[in-house]
């Protein structure tokens, strides 16, 4: 019972803080799909066949009242696929937060960061055509940034100069305006939103959609979440690989979550 929540590895954490915040008595099992990162390097039908494959594994392991896909690339390819395929099932996905930052823009410029397979989805472009049409949108796909905040929330140490080089492309400037938005559009990002910050060209709203995306988990869930806290050895964290090292093992224990083999 309680709720699944599933990434391509452990940037899903940062919905699941949210998560915590939104649902406090609400059970995780927390699913990393580690043996599969990164998914920017998959072509759509094997990777759409994989997610299936492991929700019906890990939905019958699990039971879940809820899946949370806590990855934008899982989400826009498959997303579906999956609420068809498992239709008792309700699933709450992570898509960037272009709605919001249509709202909020001031300059009219916003930027997308994503992994390349976000933004080349037609999911991507449909919410920018519906929702953004009359902004000027910039779809930045950055190859190595998932996998360079993988390295930081290990506590491994990233190149300022290969972080610059893979937020540059978002920081436009046209007609005496500059991008004032950048969307995070994948769950690793919001652990090196500092860093991006730090040495950004100019100040920017980063946009996180995981408070969004908890709200969402909680509306769907309404009267079926427990009144109790979690207890301390309730969530759990599995591992595709079955075998993360210590140091993630570690850093998904800080986050309450007790790693076990599936």
């Amino acid at each position: 019972m309680g709720i699944l929540v599933f990434d391509s590895g452990i940037g899903g954490l940062s919905i699941l803080r949210e998560l915590r915040l939104a649902l406090p008595g609400m059970p995780v099992s927390y699913v990393a799909d580690d043996a599969g990162f990164p998914y920017g390097d998959w072509e759509e039908e094997p990777l759409c066949d994989r997610l299936e494959a492991l929700f019906r594994r890990y939905i019958a392991l699990f039971r879940p009242q809820l899946c949370v896909v806590a990855c934008n690339t899982a989400t826009t390819i498959a997303i579906d696929r999956l609420r068809q395929g498992f239709p008792s099932t309700p699933f709450v996905g992570t898509v960037p937060a272009i709605t919001p930052a249509a709202e909020r823009t001031a300059s009219g410029l916003i930027s997308v960061l994503a992994t390349p397979g976000t933004v080349d989805r037609d999911y991507t472009r449909n919410l920018i055509n519906e929702f953004a049409a009359d902004k000027w949108v910039t779809l930045v796909g950055a190859p190595d940034l998932a996998k360079l905040a993988e390295m930081h929330l290990r506590g491994e140490a990233v190149s300022p100069d290969i972080l610059k080089a893979q937020i540059a492309p978002c920081f436009v400037e046209k007609d005496g305006k500059r991008t004032d938005i950048v969307v995070l559009g994948c769950t690793h990002y919001p652990f090196m939103a500092n860093m991006m910050r730090k040495y950004a060209p100019w100040p920017v709203d980063w946009l996180n959609p995981a408070e969004a995306i908890a709200s969402r988990a909680k509306s769907v869930l309404g009267d079926t979440q427990p009144a109790q806290m979690v207890r301390e050895d309730t969530d759990r964290a599995v591992f595709t690989s079955d075998s993360p090292p210590a140091i993630t093992a570690r850093l998904v224990g800080s986050f309450g979550l007790k790693v076990v083999r599936s």
